[in-house]
């Protein structure tokens, strides 16, 4: 899966903030967990896909926020 397929299956935009990300993935992982769709070979693959999804994008937001903190404190530094 691409980044992009990783937003469309969460629902989300490419501009989502870490909050839309994370409320769409609590959303759907409720709705497609194992233990509320037992025997459902659908929804334990939907659901695996789901993790990954937030999985990237989660990190994605982490690493870009790591990244702004870092030029704040360099700035800081410099100024």
């Amino acid at each position: 899966m691409t980044n992009k397929d990783y937003y469309s299956f969460l629902g989300v935009s490419t501009d989502a903030s870490a909050d839309e990300i994370k409320k769409s993935f609590r959303k759907k992982a409720m709705k497609y967990h194992p233990d509320k769709n037992r025997n459902d070979s659908f929804a334990a693959e939907k659901f695996k896909k789901i993790n990954e999804a937030y999985e990237v994008l989660k990190d994605k937001n982490l690493g870009h926020l790591r990244q702004q903190s870092t030029q704040v404190l360099q700035k800081q530094i410099l100024d």
